[in-house]
């Protein structure tokens, strides 16, 4: 789980590369909770939770520009 100070910090160009890697780890867990391979159920939520909130700080910067 990523902090959200840890993430204030970032330019919004890597906060752009880290979304994106997280949704592919999000595609990676749904398949493999698809196909009964899913080892770390837990990291699901976290994964969703730091896709919110790395959304949210990039729509903030956006909007205080």
């Amino acid at each position: 789980m990523t902090k959200i100070a840890d993430l204030r910090v970032q330019t919004p160009d890597q906060l752009g590369d880290q979304l994106l890697s997280l949704k592919k780890e999000q595609f990676n867990l749904r398949f493999q909770a698809a196909t009964g391979q899913m080892e770390k159920t837990h990291r699901v939520g976290e994964v969703r939770k730091d896709i919110a909130r790395i959304s949210t700080l990039l729509r903030e910067k956006r909007s205080a520009s």
